[in-house]
């Protein structure tokens, strides 16, 4: 089976994480994600990130810092996840290949339905926002 290689971004910004609603009519319409997309070929993971963060939300980030890897299966696809911490450098984020924006609490993550395999990644965040606030 064919591995999708997406990088996706964690922008965050005073606490909060910018989550996107995918568009009806794609692959888990209606569900929450972190912005990013698939990796063309040629471009690094950080390229990627920077382009498909300019093309979805009209914003410029600064150098992407990995964060974490997710592999998931899916019954039509696998999927690896790339994972990386940004912050905008340039422009206010745009809902433009997107349903809906949202800047989030970790601790809200549970009131939004992401895909099963950023499971891991909202579980990790979610962490690190208890250790930071000790």
């Amino acid at each position: 089976m064919t591995v999708i290689e997406v990088a996706a971004g964690l922008i965050h910004r005073d606490g909060r994480y910018l989550i996107a609603r995918r568009k009806a009519g794609v692959h888990l319409a209606g569900y929450w994600e972190f912005p990013g997309g698939k990796r063309e070929a040629g471009e690094t993971l950080e390229e990627c990130l920077q382009r498909e963060l300019r093309e979805e939300l009209n914003v410029r980030v600064d150098i992407p810092v990995p964060y974490r890897i997710v592999r998931h299966e899916y019954p039509e696809k696998v999927v690896e996840l790339h994972f990386f911490r940004c912050v905008i450098e340039s422009g206010e984020a745009e809902a433009l290949e997107c349903a809906e924006l949202r800047w989030v609490l970790p601790e809200e993550f549970s009131q939004f339905e992401f895909p099963p395999a950023d499971g891991v990644i909202l579980e990790a965040l979610q962490r690190d926002a208890r250790m930071e606030s000790r």
